[in-house]
């Protein structure tokens, strides 16, 4: 296991459903090593990234969101918004920035679509805890070429 800090950002919108991403995240990741921020949407993980990432602090930054369509205006455009921004600092910053943020289509908020993306997000955690390590551990072995 690296000594790397890792940063993970997630949005407050469907809270019980984006922490499980955290959940999944820390069984893959010691706590001691995690700083987390909490934002109040999608929207503005990009701009947390960035400023996490200007403190050359972190070997990856996480950002976990679960977008769907409120109605106002378009959840894909959103989605695609923030992932295009997240790749952006991540680019330009030259952190490694990762996305747990879904756009599920016909979400409904059931008990049972829930429960259902609840458990995903775990996994997506775990998932994002792997590319982060991954991630690190590449860069790592560039340098020491």
């Amino acid at each position: 296991m690296t000594h790397t800090r890792f940063a993970f950002v997630k949005a407050c919108w469907h809270s019980d459903i984006v922490d499980q991403a955290l959940a999944g995240f820390l069984e893959k990741i010691p706590a001691a090593h995690v700083d987390v921020i909490d934002v109040p949407g999608a929207l503005e993980m990009p701009l947390i990234a960035k400023d996490l990432a200007e403190t050359e602090k972190y070997g990856a930054i996480v950002c976990a969101a679960f977008v769907v369509d409120g109605g106002i205006y378009r959840h894909d455009f959103v989605a695609q918004a923030v992932v295009d921004g997240l790749v952006r600092v991540g680019l330009d910053t030259g952190v490694p920035v990762l996305s747990v943020s879904l756009t599920p289509h016909n979400y409904q908020e059931t008990d049972h679509h829930n429960a259902i993306y609840r458990d995903h997000f775990v996994v997506k955690g775990q998932e994002a805890a792997n590319a982060a390590l991954g991630v690190v551990a590449a860069r790592e072995k560039i340098k020491a070429m």
